[in-house]
Order: structure tokens, then C-alpha cells, then sequence
């Protein structure tokens, strides 16, 4: 079937030995493109079809099933125990090359060299280079093109048969892509868990409240060890080859090492796409640099790369020493996991008021720096995983990710370890850094401190947001100057942007004169501005642009606001029980009631408006408008401020409760909704009139 024709159905009269070989040939060649190859040729529902009748097929022709069937990924009845597999060729390990720095790859080129007796002046050896996956090798045995048995490595000589568990992992083919399969041919790899999966995996876990997994290795190994193959099927397992075992049978078997992965690819064994070949070590030193950097970015866990002498003669002729290949090395990277010591939990304060409990750490070397704190996220995760002061922890880096700990070995926990983490209790109800109250809203995972103006942690994200176009609009404070501000200690909280002069700016670092004179003009014409402006500026949470306008044309004046009670918000439109506990709490710490004191005496100030009984008699009041388009002679700013002025309330997409679209030239999706929904469509001349202005005839 190709991607472009509709699933065809089982007819009457129909060879159902054919119709079973067809439909097997046809799934295996849509899931390999699924999951191996990540490019879907059908919609799920068409597959699903395809599986259903297959099922049906076979349940009612039973001699029909076989052990390749796609019906057979998911099945099975759990497992006393794992039956002993003796490898028809060992799976032994590979040498680790200790030495991260370019140096590693020099030294194994090097012995390679010796080993073959290849003098300074003799062409380069030619190496594969390949990831070292972070999972659970696994051995897969096929017999005439049929997947017959799946066994982990064990030690080397003896694994465990893990075959129902194996078949469940739908990148795995039950049978190889191809008319001529050797007789014998065992594939040997890794199963691991995507980050992505692992990720989507313990958020469902945690949403059923059921226990979650570590990490994807972890993950991996356990799913494959699973006594019940049902659980192990849920599980969002992968592969990927990167080698062989036993062969029989193969005509004209590849004579590299790279050509053999691009045979089991073209059978349709996922091989990942990140390898190369080439001369000598550079072609090796270039690729452990070219994966480092790359290595965040993977879908998957690495922990180094893997060199290989391409040639197979080669590979015979350098031979093993202690059990391991002369002919590979992993040359691996500097360990993102080690475990160490939490010598206290503290609280960080961060830009957005957001609490953040700290493990302090005895120091220890992970990922290639020391690391001394690790981010416990929030008070669930560390209760969730039960950190407390005195545990040995499981301390992860990935690149430049913030450390973070992954797990308490709680068998090394101490007698006089802390009690359970309790961050209310520990600060008392009080933000560490400013004193002011903290607060956690129903259903969020964060504390937040409520000293938004006030609190130093808080600085430099309060001025920003203060002289944002949307707010304050001071043009030229921009994240460089402000850290010069805040750093220098010259502006400690927002009114001190108003006693700023030439000399303090002329210390900053590449404040020209010009530049200072700009900044100073901008903030004076900051000080006159609205009510809506200004209390968006002050950060309040859950405040945006719109519930600060609604809040202005509700109260009409700041003290109204101020002094509001939680029900007298509540009747502001799109003004819930949570918003209005963040305005209420904002305006109950002391801190933020003289900050705005303080920028009301330094100048700041708005024309006040009349409260929202008084506004209901403005010619616009209770009507919503949409505008689209272009405008003849007024722009959309234009246009959006004469309707708030005039009490109506402009935004962003139509719905049945708009009253009118404002259309103008090019007007696009919003007319043709409009004219879907009966929603009144007008001109800037039927706006004009609606406003009571008489417009320009042209218009």
C-alpha cells in the first residue's frame, strides 16, 4: 500500500495466507518507517485499520500466527524467571580510554599502529567512529530473517533470555528487510529510553500517581528485566545496532566495519545516523569534539564515543587482549552522574521572585567542573525524593544545565540525617531575602516572595519590566545598563531611576553624554503616563496588559485599587479568586506600598478616570471590538485608545460575544470570522460615527 492509498479492508472470498502476508509485509514497512526511520507514511487511524484486520485474521486462522507477526510485539504471560542464554560468540566489553582530552584518541591511534607495526611514514589506519549509548546491550538472534531470541549481554559468555520483552520494542524488526537473509545473523546493540519518552513517561506516571522512573537508563535496563512483558510494552523502549555476533550463511558479507552498519540499516535495523569513517586520529579527535558539542542536543544519553578499526582483516589481525578488543576503544567524556554529600538545603530567591530549594554539596567532579550546588526544582521534588541535609545524592551536569539531584541513595543514609524538607517552616513564612511574605498559590509547585518592588533578588527584573515599551516605556534602560545600576548600587529599587543625573551615568561603562542626556529626557517623559500603564509596570502577578485595563476602568483610581477588598476585585471582569489574592497580597506588604508612594513623590503621575458605574454611560461602554486590517488615516494604537476612552474593549480574536470587527485594507482571517459568526462589520468611517467624531468623507 502506498502512503497515498486508503487502507484496504479484508474482502469475501479473499486467500487469507495471502492477505496475512501482505498485511505483515505492509506493517512492518509502515512502523519501520515510524520508528526507526521517524517519517510516518500514513495517518495512525489508517495503521490502526491495517493491525485490526490482521488481528482478526489471525484469531480466526490461529496456524496463521507466527512469531514475526506484528500482532506478537505485545503479549505473553509473565515470567517465574529469565532463562539462561549461552552467546554463540561472547559479548565482551571494550577497553575505556581514560584520558577525555584529544590526547585519548592520539594514544589509541597510536597502539593500534604498534600493534600492526605500521612505521611514522606509513598511510593512517582507517577507523569507524560511533556513540557510546547510554542503555542495556542486547543481543539479537535471527534465523533465516526471523527474530527467534532477544538475551542480554550477563557476563560476557551467559545472558538471560528476554526475548517477550524485547519483541515489545517497536523499532525492533520481528523480521529483517530483506529477500535473503543469511541463515544466522545475531545483532548486537543497546535499548534505551529517550530523554522525550522517559520525560512523557513520568509525567504520566506522576499524573496517575504512580512511581517514576530515575533516569532512562535506569529506565531501560529495568523495563527489558521485567518479569511481565505487558509492562514492559508500556514502556517507551528504543534501539539501536551496533555490531554483530554469530553469522552463518551471508553472501557477500561488507569487508568494513561501516559497511557492515550500513547493511543491518538497509535490513531495517535502526543504526544511529551520528558515525564516520576516515584516516588516522584526526578523523577521530574531530568527531569526540563534534559530539561534544552535540551530545545535549541528542534524543538519547551517551557517555563517549566509540573508535573501531574499519577494516574486518584488521579488526582479525589486531585480535583481543584480557578479554577486549585491540581493535576499539570508548573514549568517553567527563562523568555527567557522581554521587556526594548534601551538606545543608538553602533557599534561592530568583529574578521573578520564584524560591528555589539548593542542595550545597561537599564538592565533587561531574560532567568536567566541580560542582558545590545542585537545584532541588521545588518543594514537591525534594519531598518527592525525600533529600535531606546529611544524604549521599545522585548529582547530575549536562552541559550547561544548572546540576540537579536525581536520586537519594537512601541505603547510605545516616542516623542523624535532617528531618523531612518543610521550606514554610524553614523560612518562617518569610522571603530570605527582603523579609517580605511568601506565598503558594493553589496548584502551583513554586513559593514566591511577594516583595515584587522591593526585594533585591528581584531588581533587576522588576526595572526591566518597569521601563518595558508596554509599561513605562523608557527607552535606552536596557538589561546592560540596568545590571551597571543595580551592581554599582547606584538604583536599589524604581524610584531611584528618578534621582538618577549626568554625573551618576557619566561612571558607567559606554555612557556617552548623548546617551545620558537621552535616558534622562526618557524617564522625565515617563512621569506622566495612565493609570493602565502604570499598574502593569509594577509587576503585580497574573497583572498583564489587559487585567491592568480592566482594573483602571474598573477602580479609576490607584488608592481605589489599593484598598480594594477580594470580593470588590472579584467583580472586575476576567478577575478571578487567584488574581485577586496576588493584587490583595501584592498591596498588603509595606515594601510595595512606599515604592509606590515613593514613585508617586518623585513625580509619576496620571489623569484620573471616573469608576466603571460612571464609565457605563460612555458612548462605547459594555462593547467589544475587533480590529483588522489597515486603517485609512488612524493606526491601530490610534484607533484601540479612542475605543477604551470611549468605554469599549478591544481584542484580539473574534467570537460570538464580539459586537463589532473594525476592518480595514487587507483585512484578513478576523472579516472572513466575522462575516461566519453575524458579527458586525464596520469601516474607520462606522467607528468614527460611533464615537461621535464626524470623519473625513475619504475615509
Amino acid at each position: 500500500m502506498s502512503s497515498d492509498q486508503a487502507p484496504r479492508s479484508a474482502w469475501p472470498g479473499a486467500d487469507p495466507v495471502a492477505r496475512v502476508a501482505e498485511l505483515r509485509t505492509e506493517l512492518a514497512r509502515l512502523g519501520h518507517a515510524y520508528y526507526v526511520l521517524d517519517t510516518p507514511l500514513v495517518p495512525d487511524a489508517d495503521y490502526d485499520a491495517l493491525f485490526r484486520e490482521l488481528q482478526a485474521l489471525e484469531a480466526a486462522r490461529p496456524e496463521l500466527r507466527t512469531a514475526d507477526s506484528p500482532t506478537q510485539r505485545v503479549g505473553g504471560a509473565p515470567l517465574p524467571q529469565f532463562t539462561p542464554v549461552r552467546h554463540a560468540a561472547p559479548m565482551l566489553s571494550i577497553q575505556t580510554e581514560t584520558d577525555t582530552t584529544p590526547q585519548g584518541a592520539i594514544a589509541f591511534d597510536q597502539r593500534v599502529r604498534n600493534k600492526l607495526a605500521l612505521g611514522a611514514d606509513e598511510a593512517p589506519v582507517t577507523y569507524n567512529a560511533e556513540l557510546k549509548f547510554d542503555g542495556l546491550a542486547i543481543n539479537l538472534r535471527y534465523e533465516h530473517g526471523t527474530l527467534v531470541q532477544a538475551a542480554t549481554r550477563g557476563d560476557g559468555e551467559t545472558g538471560e533470555d528476554v526475548t517477550q520483552n524485547v519483541r515489545t520494542i517497536r523499532s525492533v524488526p520481528l523480521r529483517l528487510h530483506t529477500d535473503h537473509p543469511p541463515a544466522v545473523l545475531e545483532v548486537r546493540g543497546e535499548v534505551l529510553m529517550k530523554r522525550a519518552d522517559f520525560e512523557r513517561y513520568n509525567k504520566r506516571q506522576r499524573a496517575n500517581g504512580l512511581p517514576t522512573l530515575v533516569n532512562p537508563r535506569n529506565g531501560a535496563a529495568g523495563s527489558i528485566r521485567q518479569l511481565d512483558p505487558a509492562i514492559a510494552a508500556q514502556r517507551p523502549l528504543a534501539f539501536y545496532a551496533y555490531g554483530w555476533g554469530e553469522i552463518v550463511g551471508w553472501a557477500h558479507q561488507p569487508d568494513t566495519h561501516h559497511a557492515m552498519l550500513d547493511a543491518l540499516a538497509a535490513m531495517g535495523l535502526p543504526v544511529a545516523e551520528q558515525r564516520v569513517h576516515g584516516p588516522g586520529a584526526p578523523t577521530l579527535i574531530a568527531f569526540h569534539a563534534r559530539i561534544a558539542k552535540e551530545r545535549d542536543s541528542l534524543p538519547f544519553d551517551i557517555d563517549g564515543v566509540v573508535y573501531k578499526v574499519d577494516s574486518l582483516v584488521l579488526q582479525a589481525e589486531l585480535g583481543f587482549r584480557n578479554r577486549e578488543p585491540v581493535w576499539a576503544v570508548a573514549h568517553k567524556y567527563p562523568a555527567q552522574e557522581r554521587s556526594t554529600r548534601v551538606l545543608a538545603i538553602d533557599i534561592q530567591v530568583g529574578r521573578t521572585g520564584k524560591l528555589t530549594p539548593v542542595a550545597k554539596l561537599e564538592p565533587v567532579f561531574v560532567g568536567g567542573v566541580t560542582v558545590t550546588n545542585a537545584t532541588l526544582h521545588n518543594e514537591d521534588e525534594v519531598r518527592r525524593k525525600d533529600v535531606r541535609v546529611g544524604d549521599t545524592v545522585v548529582v547530575r551536569r549536562a552541559g550547561d544545565v544548572i546540576p540537579e539531584v536525581v536520586s537519594v541513595l537512601i541505603e547510605q543514609r545516616p542516623a542523624d540525617a535532617g528531618a523531612a524538607f518543610d521550606l514554610d517552616r524553614q523560612l518562617c513564612g518569610h522571603c530570605p531575602v527582603c523579609g517580605s511574605a511568601i506565598v503558594r498559590e493553589a496548584g502551583e509547585a513554586d513559593w514566591r516572595c511577594t516583595g515584587g518592588l522591593f526585594c533585591a533578588a528581584q531588581r533587576k527584573q522588576a526595572i526591566l519590566h518597569y521601563a518595558s515599551r508596554r509599561a513605562m516605556d523608557i527607552e535606552g534602560l536596557g538589561e546592560k545598563l540596568v545590571e551597571q545600576l543595580v551592581d554599582g548600587g547606584i538604583v536599589n529599587v524604581l524610584p531611584d531611576l528618578y534621582r538618577l543625573g549626568l554625573l551618576k551615568l557619566a561612571t558607567l561603562d559606554r555612557m556617552a553624554d548623548k546617551s545620558a542626556t537621552n535616558l534622562l529626557e526618557a524617564l522625565q517623559s515617563s512621569r506622566f503616563t495612565t493609570l493602565p500603564r502604570f499598574v502593569y509596570a509594577l509587576g503585580i502577578r497574573h497583572v498583564g496588559e489587559a487585567t491592568a485595563k480592566e482594573l483602571a476602568r474598573h477602580f479609576g483610581s490607584l488608592d481605589a485599587l489599593m484598598d480594594a477588598s477580594l470580593e470588590q476585585l472579584q467583580a472586575v471582569p476576567d478577575v478571578g479568586p487567584v488574581v485577586a489574592q496576588s493584587i490583595r497580597t501584592f498591596f498588603d506588604q509595606p515594601h510595595n506600598r512606599e515604592v509606590v508612594e515613593q514613585l508617586c513623590a518623585c513625580g509619576v503621575h496620571w489623569d484620573e478616570s471616573v469608576p466603571a458605574e460612571a464609565a457605563a454611560r460612555k458612548p462605547l461602554a459594555g462593547q467589544t471590538f475587533v480590529l483588522t486590517g489597515t486603517l485609512p488615516t488612524m493606526g491601530r494604537d490610534e484607533a484601540k485608545a479612542s475605543i477604551e476612552a470611549a468605554g469599549g474593549k478591544v481584542v484580539g480574536s473574534v467570537s460570538k460575544k464580539t459586537d463589532y470587527v473594525v476592518a480595514g485594507a487587507e483585512a484578513g482571517s478576523k472579516l472572513a470570522k466575522a462575516r461566519e459568526l453575524g458579527v458586525q462589520v464596520i469601516d474607520q468611517r462606522g467607528l468614527l460615527a460611533l464615537l461621535g467624531i464626524k470623519g473625513d468623507p475619504d475615509t
